[in-house]
């Protein structure tokens, strides 16, 4: 006669420690999505595999071209570091590393030393904050080249960088780069087929299987990565300027304030 009664308590019991165990589960898993940070989300489905950076080191160019939400991440180089203002030093990129890596998903910069043993153990320190997202660049020279491979065997990510040659997609397809980045402005000023190379690079790197991206570089105008993003290309990284090109359209820019005035004209 006591059967019922206790079998009743007994599922009642059951039922509200599952209903327990749902909750902490639902509070927890609530609780790791509200400590991560916006540029672990998702990007959107429709970017496909293309990967666009901006190659800068002024935050105050981050900070206006950054949320229009097509840039995967940030580059820099010595060179711009200095056009920048910013000190050529672990510390001063460690500071720009944290801040980029605030608003996109991957920053950029350049191991300095004239041996691979010198780049190699600046490319480590670079790193350390945060080797998935901090991707090391090291010129495509033989020391460079060392370098690269060692800081790769350590788990540090690579780019080779000051490319000119198709020749050169085989060296960073097999030493495993992340990143090869052909100059293509500066290929053409030296008078070779800018376009025709970068091209060649790209068929290299998937006629080998390498899952090594060509991230052009040393872009001049829009019209060039159209060209190249037409032949199979899907990774860039150009100016704040070139940018800001690709909203310049003077026929867009009309239809939209046409609308606007449209718009108050209907009471909005």
């Amino acid at each position: 006669m006591y059967r019922q009664p206790i079998l009743f308590v007994s599922l009642l019991m059951l039922g509200i420690g599952l209903l327990s165990l749902t909750v902490d589960a639902f509070s927890a898993r609530n609780s790791i999505n509200s400590n991560a940070s916006p540029h672990h989300l998702v990007p959107p489905m429709a970017r496909g595999e293309s990967r666009f950076f901006l190659d800068t080191a002024s935050i105050d160019e981050w900070n206006e071209l950054i949320p229009l939400g097509i840039f995967h991440g940030i580059t820099t180089n010595p060179t711009i570091l200095e056009r920048c203002g910013v000190s050529c030093t672990v510390a001063s990129v460690h500071e720009l590393a944290a801040t980029a890596l605030g608003m996109v998903d991957e920053f950029l910069c350049q191991a300095w030393g004239s041996t691979a043993e010198e780049m190699y153990n600046v490319g480590m320190e670079l790193s350390a904050p945060d080797r998935e997202r901090i991707v090391i660049k090291c010129p495509v020279t033989a020391e460079g080249t060392k370098a690269a491979s060692k800081l790769i065997s350590k788990g540090v990510r690579v780019c080779l960088t000051a490319c000119y040659n198709s020749n050169q997609a085989l060296v960073a397809g097999s030493c495993g780069a992340d990143y090869l980045a052909p100059y293509l402005g500066r290929m053409t000023d030296a008078g070779r087929d800018g376009l025709m190379e970068c091209q060649k690079m790209q068929d290299v790197v998937d006629g080998m299987g390498s899952t090594t991206r060509i991230m052009v570089a040393s872009i001049r105008n829009a019209d060039d990565m159209t060209t190249l993003a037409a032949g199979g290309c899907d990774t860039f990284t150009f100016s704040p300027d070139c940018a800001r090109s690709l909203f310049a359209d003077s026929l867009t820019n009309t239809a939209a304030a046409d609308f606007e005035e449209a718009a108050k004209r209907g009471g909005a």
